[in-house]
């Protein structure tokens, strides 16, 4: 199978505008202050993701959280609220008071592919006002070392030879992990059970103990279990190499090229929310880019930072819910 041009999981790296010194300097210079004097943000904001506590968007979650208190001088607290394909956390902050104090750290599942799969009851680009990517997270093919398997082609040959012996993990129907792993399989000639979970910690805990056998998930949830030995690195979802698995290769160096499987990760508001709101939410975010304890912070998971307007933003999401329609509709995945 061919993936959908460019590829049906974009690198955001090679299409972010990334804003230049000058501007985020004066992003800087204008004070949140004044956003505060206008009387906003004057009580709690809430920061819903929509995955399971303790994996990676919710680790990504507290540490935007934190920054934003930082420079909003408010407390931030995250709620996961995990479940419907990333469905649930996502819709309730589409019903939320368009006032800026619910906001969302959503990704394609729930804003793109769940609603092309399946009705919902909100609609993932329209019902929500984006305010910035604030990162962009490729994830690692791993499995089970007691299949005894060190390279992708192995895996698709044991699989095709057995697939009764093969199911694999995602961290949730229709995103990234899922529709990445179904396209690899899918241009590889290679039908696989797949397992949803909500999140990359109870997938993991399953592949590890063996309930499922192989996994596309990301590489900060991975990593410290890679490093252990309990399971084995096989491709890397991005165009060149993480310097956190050097050693591991890239789906197009395995065979697959052109494939890149990333989640991105979006900090969005309900529709209607005050442009004055968003405006004080993406300087905040913007300085939050320039701290190195932030950037520290998104090494530590395996992500890139990106530095995208609102408006930049939306385009973006549009895009790959374009993208996203033509490889569903090439696994025949596509609500009709």
């Amino acid at each position: 199978m061919a993936f959908p041009s460019p590829n049906p999981f974009p690198s955001l790296h090679r299409r972010a505008c990334v804003v230049g010194a000058a501007a985020l300097a004066l992003s800087a210079a204008v004070p949140l202050a004044q956003a505060q004097q206008r009387g906003y943000p004057s009580h709690i904001i809430t920061l819903v993701h929509p995955y399971a506590a303790g994996g990676s968007a919710d680790a990504l979650a507290r540490g935007l959280a934190q920054q934003l208190e930082q420079r909003l001088k408010i407390s931030v607290i995250v709620e996961a609220k995990a479940g419907g394909a990333a469905t649930i956390g996502t819709g309730f902050v589409a019903r939320a008071k368009p006032d800026g104090y619910t906001l969302a750290l959503s990704t394609s599942a729930g804003h793109v592919v769940t609603p092309l799969m399946q009705k919902i009851p909100y609609d993932g680009v329209e019902d929500f006002a984006f305010i910035a990517v604030v990162a962009n997270q490729p994830n690692v093919l791993v499995v089970n070392p007691s299949l005894g398997i060190d390279n992708v082609q192995t895996l698709i040959a044991q699989a095709k030879k057995d697939p009764s012996k093969f199911n694999f993990a995602s961290a949730g129907a229709g995103g990234a992990t899922h529709l990445g792993a179904e396209a690899v399989w899918q241009r590889a000639g290679l039908k696989m059970t797949h397992v949803p979970y909500a999140g990359a910690a109870p997938a993991l805990k399953d592949l590890v103990g063996g309930q499922v056998q192989v996994a596309m998930l990301n590489v900060s949830a991975t990593l410290p279990l890679i490093e252990a030995g309990r399971i084995k690195a096989l491709a890397y979802g991005a165009a060149q190499r993480s310097p956190l698995l050097p050693n591991v290769p890239t789906l197009a160096e395995v065979g697959f090229a052109g494939a890149e499987v990333s989640t991105w990760y979006t900090l969005a508001a309900p529709k209607g929310t005050p442009p004055e709101v968003i405006e004080t939410l993406r300087r905040a975010v913007a300085e939050a880019n320039a701290d190195p304890a932030y950037q520290k912070l998104l090494a530590g998971q395996g992500a890139e930072r990106m530095e995208l307007s609102p408006a930049e933003t939306t385009a973006f999401v549009r895009r790959d819910k374009e993208n996203m329609s033509k490889l569903l509709e090439t696994l025949n995945l596509l609500s009709r």
